[in-house]
């Protein structure tokens, strides 16, 4: 396991859950025959061959002192790993989002690959909900969208397909030798580490200095009614978005894709905000997680960065914060950039894995969110989802949904996923830091109708 999939799994705390959701809505009304729960446990085991990663059980190294190593689990029982739940029918979406809340807020077992798959029934127009919940160490979110068009291309001799052989645990022995391993290989790093930081560093202040943007800093956003020390429970809600009516504000904005919804999330949390009366004066600071490896054949894996950007959600008009936000994302990425593409992840493999948890724990225990000011106030994604229709055994793909974790101090985590001609929005909270999280989506839904009318 690399020290950036290490970081992630390391970074849980019995509050902060770092899996993250993929919430899968067929429609199984052209196929004829109903599903069983054995068909379906045999059709999902038919495609694990397309996800190997499903099949690798993470091993500790001893004390935390190695990165994990990664095996094919030689106890794997795909039943361990499937749930089923009904709706009361005809479930709506609200029944729907309440029920993906509750599974979010359990965390994954740690005896099994790090992934569940929760089937429920009872859907208005007989549909079927898979809420599946991923570990964030298996797999970000370029390799989740790979993972998911592999599953469902049609012709085998298409699909990317791996054997899969159970293979024994290692030894303490063969762990220490590769805790060992991974150790010299990062003292090897080391310099090359130590010059691109420096290097990185001068270019980016230089860059700094000419940029007329906005930037923003960590620790620059003001406190808000989102940053807050968490509860273990997840609270949830979805909305879905025209495309065609994204991309329209974004042709009359002149802006990318990412701009527009950014400029969505700061407007929806304007309203929100403003109505609870927690709207600060000071723009909100969002995290915006960025590929440094797009290949979109890659089905495992963490390569991601971040980059920290001003919502300026202290700008009424949504075109003028569109524009706002694209000048400050770009400057953003500009800065970034000079430190290059895979520092983040060099960084990450410096540290003993063990280490990577240390921090998460203290700020969760001491819950010292609830006083000092937040790193930053949420995190928000936008990533491009399958395009074409996907299907299964005559059941077609109605909606797809896509949510990262939330952290200490920073409760709230809005997620965009594309398919087809919609934009499928996920509000992610919990109880302390989004208790109405419909609210959220409701004033996200009002904020585009409005743009679109001042048009």
């Amino acid at each position: 396991m690399s020290g950036l999939d290490a970081r992630f799994l390391y970074s849980s705390t019995p509050s902060v859950h770092m899996h993250t959701i993929k919430v899968v809505v067929v429609d199984i009304s052209a196929r004829g025959v109903v599903f069983s729960h054995a068909d379906l446990s045999a059709l999902i085991g038919e495609k694990l061959h397309r996800m190997p990663m499903l099949h690798r059980r993470v091993v500790p190294a001893p004390y935390g002192l190695g990165n994990p190593v990664i095996i094919n689990d030689p106890d794997f029982d795909i039943n361990r790993h499937l749930r089923f739940r009904a709706l009361e029918a005809p479930g709506g979406q609200a029944q729907l989002d309440a029920l993906i809340g509750e599974i979010t807020g359990t965390p994954l077992p740690n005896d099994r690959p790090l992934w569940e798959l929760t089937i429920v029934e009872g859907l208005a127009g007989g549909q079927l909900a898979f809420v599946m919940k991923l570990h964030h160490a298996l797999a970000d979110g370029v390799a989740s969208v790979a993972m998911m068009e592999n599953a469902f291309i049609t012709e085998q001799s298409d699909a990317a397909s791996e054997d899969i052989t159970p293979e024994p645990f290692p030894t303490r022995r063969e762990l220490y030798r590769s805790s060992s391993k991974g150790a010299a290989a990062a003292l090897r790093t080391m310099p090359r580490v130590a010059k691109e930081t420096v290097v990185g560093t001068r270019r980016s202040r230089a860059i700094s200095k000419t940029e007329t943007a906005d930037l923003a800093r960590p620790f620059a956003g003001p406190r808000t009614a989102f940053n807050v020390a968490l509860t273990p429970d997840r609270t949830f809600a979805s909305l879905e978005l025209p495309m065609p009516t994204v991309v329209k504000v974004k042709d009359a904005a002149h802006v990318s894709l990412n701009d527009v919804f950014l400029s969505l999330v700061g407007g929806a949390i304007r309203r929100y905000l403003g109505r609870v009366g927690d709207l600060p004066t000071q723009s909100l600071v969002t995290s915006m997680p960025m590929a440094t490896r797009i290949d979109r054949h890659r089905l495992s894996g963490n390569h991601v960065d971040n980059i920290f950007v001003p919502l300026h959600s202290d700008v009424r008009d949504a075109t003028a914060r569109a524009r706002a936000v694209s000048e400050s994302s770009s400057a953003a990425r500009r800065v970034r950039n000079a430190f290059g593409t895979d520092l983040f992840e060099l960084r990450s493999g410096m540290i003993p894995a063990g280490l990577h948890g240390v921090m998460p724990r203290l700020w969760g225990m001491t819950r010292l969110a609830n006083h000092l000011r937040p790193p930053l106030n949420l995190v928000s994604s936008c990533v491009r989802g399958p395009r074409g229709i996907l299907e299964v055994d005559g059941a077609v793909v109605t909606a797809l949904y896509s949510c990262g974790p939330i952290l200490e101090g920073i409760g709230l985590n809005i997620t965009a996923w594309s398919y087809v001609d919609t934009l499928y929005v996920s509000f992610l909270g919990c109880s302390a830091s989004l208790p109405n999280p419909s609210e959220l989506a409701s004033d996200m839904n009002l904020e585009l109708e409005e743009w679109v009318a001042q048009l």
